[in-house]
């Protein structure tokens, strides 16, 4: 949520708080609007579950005042007595998030020296009008889908390049400098998605598949640290072998496959017959070459693991 949308939000649940409540004729009516701001938080669920938690500790907050109020009497040193007991038992609770806003309530009734049941349903409704407008406004959020599915394509396109860059390292004996360039710029760009993701996910009341963008910027997070991992061992590759070119068109074929909905079933299959061309293949008759086949091997394990990260989202989101 930007700052704009925020600072509107805001001041209309605010203005629009109070105004019901004196329309209400309760009193404190500007505490309702109090609460209206603190009450319009980043995501639509934050904020519903806030306003629940602040409902639940002003009850709590009104019960534990009342009794203490009754039998000792209305005094500072009874209202401090009332934070001594009502904190430790809204951290309990876990409904700590009205600590602040429940404090102020009861100090209205310490002002006014009542509980009476006018008084108290007062500052539950002050509490009530205050949550419920600030979430009734915060039910509106921009959806940021267009935003995480340009990154996803961006995020995409810049795997399919390092990909390409290792059937270049093998083939062409080239540097990895843009390779480790690209994986830094995706780390970046994956955290950055991420977050986008969470917040779009925090945003959704009710939806059937709300964390698919999380689990697909995590399964792409997953395969670009083991892609890190390959390119570290890409550096010593230097002999010209028939694996090394089989590797790297198998790269190459991987960048034009990697879209998130391929089931990567073809990819795992050439992994597999590569593997076996490996192990039937003649063995090594120079040390240069035993380290080269070595490390090609390496590569191929790590990159079985690449491929079985996709293969096993891809299950997960057609069960």
């Amino acid at each position: 949520m930007t700052v704009s949308l925020r600072a509107i939000k805001i001041t209309f649940a605010t203005t629009i708080a109070i105004l019901l409540a004196q329309a209400f004729q309760l009193e404190y009516s500007t505490s309702a609007g109090i609460i209206a701001i603190l009450s319009v938080l980043e995501t639509k669920k934050s904020s519903v579950n806030i306003a629940l938690q602040r409902v639940g500790s002003t009850i709590l907050a009104l019960s534990v005042a009342t009794v203490l109020f009754q039998l000792v009497g209305f005094s500072t040193l009874v209202f401090g007595l009332y934070l001594l007991i009502y904190i430790p038992l809204a951290y309990k609770l876990n409904v700590e998030v009205g600590i602040a806003p429940c404090s102020v309530l009861v100090s209205h009734l310490l002002l006014e020296q009542s509980t009476s049941i006018g008084w108290l349903t007062n500052e539950f409704l002050l509490m009530i009008i205050g949550t419920g407008i600030a979430v009734l406004f915060n039910l509106y959020m921009p959806s940021k889908e267009s935003q995480l599915n340009q990154l996803k394509d961006e995020i995409e396109e810049k795997m399919k390049k390092v990909l390409v860059g290792f059937d270049s390292i093998l083939s062409d004996y080239t540097t990895n400098e843009k390779v480790e360039s690209l994986l830094k710029e995706l780390y970046i760009d994956l955290k950055n998605a991420e977050k986008i993701a969470y917040t779009e996910y925090n945003n959704q009341l009710f939806s059937p598949n709300e964390d698919y963008m999380i689990q697909y910027f995590d399964m792409r997070q997953q395969q670009v640290k083991v892609l890190a991992e390959m390119s570290l061992d890409l550096s010593v590759c230097f002999l010209p072998t028939k694996q090394n070119s089989v590797l790297a068109n198998l790269f190459h074929q991987t960048a034009n496959q990697l879209h998130e909905r391929n089931p990567v079933v073809d990819l795992t299959k050439d992994i597999e017959s590569l593997l076996n061309d490996f192990r039937n293949s003649d063995l090594p008759t120079t040390r240069e070459e035993f380290e080269n086949r070595a490390t090609l091997f390496i590569l191929l394990t790590d990159f079985t693991r690449f491929i079985k990260i996709k293969k096993k989202f891809f299950e997960q989101q057609e069960e």
